[in-house]
């Protein structure tokens, strides 16, 4: 595990839209999170990989991305949730509608102030995975990351490398990521034998998101998430969703 580096970067914007493609007539609709497939297209962006260039073709960073273990953390979200605000506009270039007067309105669901602490696991063996690990450690990017549209630029700060083991389900735990479940994660909450706990009450939040494209249908495929504040009872053994990791005695991540 020599060449293996365990990172951490914060990625911040003042504006997101991860567009569902489920969406409403009219209303387009983002996802709360980011998801893996978003992240997968801003580390290409830091890289220097390239994005769509072809109908029905997939794009650079995600062939050589596609492997790549990665966890995504909300920050500063209340409860894993952000503020969403609708925005209207025209986009009047003459090409975005077959209307008279060639003038499309837009209607979008966008997010305020989306902020991930995203975790990679690296093989600086690995060209790519080493040119990723050197720009996101001096914070240069090749081609400018944005959050999920190319109007809302992105930035990332507080790059962190762990000491990790993986994690082996032998005691109770908390999750720091957003993490993929194999069962129904609110039937192995502990619950506190304290009368006179001061802390948080335990919350869940969940929601379904894409993990990757399938390479055949060229549509996301998709798993449901929690995030949640819980401590959940070593009983909840979700080793096949995905790699766990301890990174310190507090903290344990899922990496898919």
């Amino acid at each position: 595990m020599a060449n293996q580096k365990l990172i951490s970067f914060d990625l911040k914007a003042e504006f997101g839209f991860f567009k569902k493609p489920d969406i409403n007539d009219g209303l387009y609709l983002t996802y709360n999170m980011l998801h893996r497939p978003a992240l997968l297209g801003i580390l290409g962006a830091i890289a220097g990989l390239q994005g769509y260039q072809k109908n029905g073709v997939l794009p650079e960073y995600y062939n050589k991305l596609k492997d790549l273990k990665a966890g995504i953390e909300p920050l500063d979200s209340d409860k894993g949730n952000y503020t969403k605000e609708i925005l209207s506009y025209n986009n009047g270039t003459g090409f975005a509608s077959g209307e008279a007067g060639g003038n499309l309105i837009v209607t979008e669901q966008i997010l305020i102030k989306p902020a991930y602490r995203c975790y990679l696991l690296l093989d600086i063996e690995k060209e790519i995975e080493k040119r990723l690990y050197v720009n996101l450690k001096s914070y240069q990017a090749e081609f400018l990351p944005y959050m999920g549209k190319n109007d809302f630029s992105a930035w990332w700060e507080n790059f962190e490398e762990y000491p990790f083991s993986e994690f082996d389900f032998s005691t109770n735990y908390t999750i720091a990521s957003i993490f993929s479940k194999t069962e129904a994660a609110s039937k192995f909450v502990v619950k506190s034998m304290s009368m006179f706990s001061a802390s948080e009450p335990t919350w869940l939040y969940f929601e379904k998101l894409p993990v990757c494209f399938d390479e055949q249908l060229f549509q996301y495929s998709y798993a449901d998430f929690v995030y949640s504040n819980a401590k959940f009872s070593k009983d909840m053994n979700m080793s096949e969703a995905g790699k766990f990791y301890k990174l310190n005695e507090n903290t344990v991540i899922q990496l898919t």
